[in-house]
């Protein structure tokens, strides 16, 4: 027993020896952070990211072309195939080699190479309280007390570059240069209606129309997935444009490219990869602004030309581009023109009313003489709001999905003009669709006749026609015999094989036939010696039928078709006739 005891005891005392080396012995494990403190910092040669609650974002040093240039910025982390930057601090200034810092210091977030390339660069009074870096779940990089970390206690962050009073998107230089490239997406609340406009230097190359409850009218969503959510605010104060996702799995992201479009896209984890749900532009339409100049919109889909006229206008004499109305307003008189699927005109110059229903926005217009044409501001809930141009309208097009209702002021006179063109083509549209519904009730009745000219009558058991609709050259009136098609004779008598005939005279041959339902046939073929035509044979069938008799071989039908003439009779074995009258 003793024995045994000491056994297990140096068993157990050994165990506790191997778990104390493991432990003591155990690599160090790395664990993803998302805080920098003021006495850590960030090397390029420590390889050392910042990565967000959740994995999503990771915020370090990188690379993106062979030349020796290093940036600060963001990227998604689980988007493997390929790196997707959500931002960069020193876009405009990089490290031209791989000494590169980032720390805390004065109390500033600052990037070193061999001399100051970044900074937060803030002023603080209080300078007792620590503050910390830390990159959040949603990806926004933030300097914040270090006892506070609530967007109270938020210093600085990422997502809220100081820019003025507006926050704008800018492209990158190219697909490898992240500095500051040739476009932006920004926000324009200076005049008319708040728009997104997509812009060249200072010049305003794109616009994504007003808001209209649900989108930007000049944005149609391509896609509208569920799991997406926006929220506009316009309350007089403040503009913002949000968009939320509701699936956690689902990144989604706005961006502008080096080429200048816009795309609004989605990373969904089956398909790996970004997927646009919208994007400016749609088409050629959207090339620039004013594409078919004023009082025109374009048409994607119409030919010759994709620029037209607005109804109740006409082309500019010698000019390319724009027009002008037919008949200049009155301040009576005037009525509206339904325009449906467009975008909104440009909303510079127009009046918005936030607070009047469409029917009261209609109204205002009517009264008005400057009014050119109105709109609604919203909508949902049958149009709310009100939009008002008093000037010409510029930069229209019709989408086949999305855009929405404009009401265009236009003289009475161009309304009636614009009315008898629409009857007339309505009556040119209506007379097309009768003549087709005449045409196909023709060849119905075609497909009827012949039809009725295939089997359709019980004979012992055998299916013949009752009638049939012949050529010209083979017509004929209803018979009191049934007509038999060409290709159920071929079929019978197996196309005439030489073995089924049974005689041959001089006005032709004579061939045994078997039915579908085994009835026996004898088929008389006339030849084409006879010289017999159509109406001597119609003549002779008659003649035949009204012969028919209990003494008489019965004659069960004919066939004239395909230029043949054929007698079809009942089959008698070569026997007597007394065989076959009393047997």
């Amino acid at each position: 027993m003793k024995g045994a005891q000491s056994t297990c005891h140096h068993s157990y005392t050994l165990s506790l020896l191997l778990v104390s080396i493991l432990l003591f012995h155990h690599p160090t494990v790395s664990v993803d952070v998302n805080t920098l403190s003021s006495t850590e910092s960030l090397t390029i040669s420590s390889n050392r990211t910042l990565v967000s609650p959740g994995g999503v974002f990771e915020l370090g040093f990188f690379k993106p072309s062979a030349l020796q240039r290093w940036y600060l910025g963001i990227w998604y982390r689980e988007v493997f195939d390929q790196k997707t930057y959500a931002w960069v601090a020193n876009r405009d200034n990089p490290l031209s080699n791989s000494i590169g810092t980032l720390k805390i210091s004065g109390n500033n977030l600052v990037l070193l190479g061999h001399s100051v390339l970044w900074s937060t660069n803030l002023t603080r009074g209080n300078l007792s309280s620590p503050v910390v870096a830390e990159l959040l779940p949603n990806g926004n990089f933030v300097m914040r007390y270090s006892n506070n970390d609530t967007p109270s206690g938020f210093l600085w962050q990422s997502y809220h570059r100081k820019t003025g009073r507006s926050r704008f998107l800018t492209s990158w230089r190219s697909s490898d240069d992240p500095s500051s490239g040739y476009f932006t997406y920004e926000l324009d609340t200076r005049r008319g209606l708040p728009e997104f406009y997509v812009m060249h230097k200072d010049i305003e190359l794109r616009r994504g129309g007003p808001w209209n409850g649900i989108e930007f009218s000049g944005i149609p969503k391509q896609r509208k997935p569920y799991y997406m959510m926006y929220n506009y605010t316009d309350n007089g104060e403040e503009v913002t444009y949000k968009f939320f996702i509701s699936e956690q799995s689902i990144y989604s992201r706005l961006t502008i490219d080096f080429h200048g479009i816009l795309y609004q896209l989605a990373w969904i984890p089956p398909t790996s990869r970004w997927t646009a749900l919208s994007t400016l532009p749609t088409d050629f339409c959207d090339n620039h602004i004013n594409y078919c100049g004023p009082n025109a919109y374009c048409e994607l889909n119409r030919l010759p030309t994709s620029c037209n006229c607005l109804q109740g206008f006409d082309r500019i004499p010698e000019r390319s581009e724009g027009c002008v109305r037919m008949t200049p307003l009155s301040c009576s008189g005037n009525r509206f023109l339904l325009l449906k699927k467009m975008k909104l005109p440009d909303t510079k110059m127009a009046s918005f009313y936030r607070r009047i229903n469409l029917k009261k926005c209609e109204e205002w217009c009517l009264r008005d003489c400057t009014c050119t044409s109105f709109a609604a501001a919203d909508v949902r809930n049958g149009g709310t709001g009100c939009v008002m141009w008093t000037r010409q309208l510029n930069d229209t097009r019709t989408y086949s999905i999305g855009g929405q209702d404009l009401y265009v002021k236009l003289a009475a006179a161009d309304i009636d003009r614009n009315e008898k063109k629409i009857g007339w083509s309505v009556g040119v549209s209506l007379m097309l669709i009768l003549s087709v519904i005449v045409f196909c009730f023709w060849k119905r009745r075609q497909k009827q006749a012949k039809a009725a000219a295939t089997p359709i009558v019980l004979m012992n058991g055998v299916v013949l026609p009752r009638r049939r609709n012949l050529s010209e050259e083979n017509a004929v009136e209803d018979l009191e015999l049934p007509l038999m098609e060409f290709e159920a004779v071929l079929t019978a008598t197996e196309h005439f094989s030489d073995c089924n005939k049974v005689g041959e005279g001089g006005f032709g041959a004579v061939y045994k036939g078997r039915l579908l339902d085994g009835q026996e046939i004898a088929v008389k073929r006339l030849s084409e010696m006879s010289a017999q035509g159509t109406n001597e044979f119609m003549n002779e069938v008659r003649l035949i039928a009204r012969l028919q008799h209990i003494n008489l071989v019965r004659l069960l039908g004919c066939c004239v078709d395909e230029g043949e003439k054929i007698l079809i009779y009942e089959y008698l074995e070569n026997l007597s006739l007394d065989s076959h009258l009393f047997g």
